[in-house]
């Protein structure tokens, strides 16, 4: 787990504590589907499971989520969006996530569903077939 002081996994220039660490203790919720989305990257890297069933959406969501202790994100790019903003009840985020599994360096490509629920934004799920590089 990152120091709060520590520069956030999501990518952005900010603290961990002020970024993506204030959704993941419950201090504030993302305003938009990006942010959701960095927040969900940063839960991966840091293994916050909780964090990542409470957003995600609920008729998607799994009963439960191992994550692979041997796998770490390391780096993310958002490639583009559509939708998704303060106003909005709908989105979709495009990314590329990096891994590095013991010497193994890899990708994961997703154009992902994000909705509003509650006023919470939500990740619903892949658009399209999941791409591992």
């Amino acid at each position: 787990m990152p120091t709060p002081a520590h520069p956030c996994p999501c990518g952005l220039p900010a603290a961990y504590a002020d970024c993506c660490g204030r959704f993941h203790s419950g201090a504030g919720q993302a305003p938009t589907a990006e942010l959701l989305m960095r927040s969900r990257f940063s839960a991966f890297a840091v293994g916050d499971t909780s964090y990542l069933m409470r957003s995600w959406h609920p008729a998607t969501r799994p009963d439960r989520l191992d994550l692979d202790p041997e796998q770490r994100w390391v780096k993310l790019d958002i490639l583009g969006t559509d939708r998704g903003g303060l106003f909005e009840t709908e989105g979709s985020v495009e990314f590329r996530a990096h891994y590095r599994e013991g010497r193994h360096t890899g990708s994961l490509h997703e154009n992902s569903a994000f909705s509003r629920e509650g006023g919470a934004w939500v990740y619903v799920g892949p658009l399209s077939p999941v791409a591992f590089d």
